[in-house]
């Protein structure tokens, strides 16, 4: 399909028909990315998607451990106080 680029204001823009939206199953917001020669138009990524099942997988080989050991500091020792 082919399209036009047309000007919206300041801008420019591609009118999309509702059917190819439906097809490509986007509504709302959207992600954009630019390559030579095209543009990407993709549904947003989830941010932190499959987060919990890592740190899940991890707990299980028991692999969540810190890296390095913590380093004692001035205020641990002379400044922290519970109250």
């Amino acid at each position: 399909m082919k399209a036009h680029i047309v000007r919206i204001g300041n801008s420019r823009g591609v009118r999309l028909p509702k059917t190819l939206l439906q097809e490509a199953q986007l509504e709302g917001e959207v992600e954009l990315q630019a390559e030579p020669g095209r543009i990407l138009i993709s549904k947003p990524s989830q941010p932190r998607a499959g987060w919990a099942d890592a740190a899940r997988r991890m707990r299980e080989q028991d692999e969540d451990r810190l890296i390095d050991q913590p380093i004692p500091t001035r205020f641990d020792t002379d400044d922290w106080k519970w109250r």
